[in-house]
């Protein structure tokens, strides 16, 4: 249990630095130009670094949608284009479409008693300490700037939680040493298990379809 502790106050404060900014869900539905095109299409997949379904953000915790765009915007999540994007925007921008997304999903809540996971992925949950940082659902983290992860596409999932384990390259990876340590401990197939559990569970998230022409 300490050592459960230890990681989510590690974690707080690694995720947790998100300046706070005043929000405007009407300044951000002008401001989403840039999103609609992946993240407004369902099924839209990506093809870098490996070919996926671009995450649901509609219904995420805005303090998280914040962060993962800072994060790009300085280089700690490696990814071209969402650097360029982010990279483009205003702390307030951030703020805003990070507050339209969060409000765009309109799903009930997903209750606390869940599917139980298979026992060899169960097994892999513990051994990562999952829960005490993304909730025993998955939709109610200990901290708004940690992500609901009940629901996303399972290939999403296996591919980010891959790029924490890359290190040395250019435009792949994510630079969070806590998240590192935990996925380290795993093989790829085991991450893909656990991306696989998590991404079958019933989820507050989604993909909004939205029209380029606006």
């Amino acid at each position: 249990m300490k050592k459960l502790l230890q990681i989510s106050l590690a974690l707080a404060t690694a995720f947790g630095g998100v300046a706070a900014q005043a929000q405007d869900v009407k300044a951000g539905e002008k401001k989403i130009a840039m999103c609609i095109g992946c993240h407004g299409i369902p099924g839209y997949q990506a093809s870098f670094p490996e070919i996926h379904k671009v995450p649901m953000i509609a219904g995420q915790n805005a303090k998280y949608i914040v962060s993962a765009l800072q994060a790009y915007a300085k280089g700690d999540r490696k990814h071209p284009t969402m650097r360029g994007i982010a990279g483009s925007l205003t702390d307030q921008d951030m703020a805003d479409v990070a507050a339209f997304y969060e409000q765009q999903a309109k799903l009930p809540a997903v209750p606390e008693a869940i599917p139980e996971a298979p026992a060899n992925v169960a097994e892999l949950l513990k051994k990562g300490a999952c829960i005490s940082c993304h909730g025993a659902n998955f939709s109610k983290p200990i901290d708004p700037s940690y992500p609901k992860l009940a629901g996303q596409h399972a290939d999403y999932l296996a591919v980010a939680l891959k790029s924490y384990k890359t290190e040395g390259n250019a435009n792949v990876g994510r630079g969070n040493a806590i998240m590192a340590g935990q996925v380290k401990q795993f093989s790829n197939a085991e991450l893909k298990a656990i991306a696989a559990y998590v991404g079958s569970l019933p989820t507050e998230l989604a993909t909004v379809p939205q029209s380029k022409f606006r």
